[in-house]
């Protein structure tokens, strides 16, 4: 019968033998690779230390075309804490660490890290620049972050103002490049050129960091 060949061997497909092909001739026949994305449920994150999730959303079930949903969001590391500190019984010109303002950048990266701080003079008479000083230490390299540094406070003239304390704000805070993990903290320091002060105590209202950039 016109149009029919029993004895036709069938003939298979020609596939390129190249390794960058992914098809693949079996003896059951054509080998196609399959590929499932997976992700996490948009606004989760896998952990802590991510800079960047990827959302991936399935589509249904034997949806054709299969269509994908892939999207990304920003999701620095960030912390922050607070303390304060008395430096009435430390030396002028001395760096103390504020108790409690202590904070762990977790990974490498660039960070913002900012102090908000509050420093207090009290004192009897006679004194002039009364000052109160504060910067971000980086305490596992033992250096102050660069730019970190700040003037609390700058009393100059107890006669001129006749006042008998001072209290003052100021926003120590840098971007800071790190390597690595590295531990950072707040630290205050006073000094007065002439007449005796007490009362002096530095506080680290909030003390923060945010990774912006790998």
């Amino acid at each position: 019968m016109a149009g029919r060949c029993g004895s036709c061997a069938r003939v298979l497909p020609k596939l390129d033998p190249a390794a960058c092909n992914a098809l693949q001739q079996t003896a059951s026949g054509l080998l196609v690779p399959s590929t499932a994305l997976s992700g996490i449920a948009p606004g989760g994150a896998v952990s802590t230390t991510r800079s960047v999730d990827i959302d991936v959303t399935a589509p249904a079930a034997d949806a054709c075309p299969e269509t994908w949903q892939v999207g990304a969001r920003l999701t620095p590391v960030s912390g922050q804490t607070s303390g304060a500190v008395s430096l009435d019984a430390a030396a002028a010109n001395t760096w103390v660490p504020v108790a409690g303002a202590q904070l762990v950048l977790p990974e490498a990266g660039v960070y913002e890290v900012v102090a908000d701080v509050q420093g207090s003079i009290a004192w009897g008479g006679g004194v002039t620049n009364a000052i109160i000083d504060a910067h971000i230490f980086d305490v596992t390299a033992g250096v102050e972050v660069p730019l970190s540094a700040r003037r609390v406070i700058l009393f100059t003239d107890q006669a001129a103002e006749g006042t008998n304390g001072i209290q003052a704000n100021a926003s120590a805070g840098a971007l800071y490049q790190v390597a690595g993990p590295r531990t950072l903290r707040v630290e205050g320091s006073w000094r007065t050129d002439s007449g005796t002060t007490s009362q002096r105590v530095l506080w680290a209202q909030n003390f923060r960091f945010r990774k912006v950039s790998d």
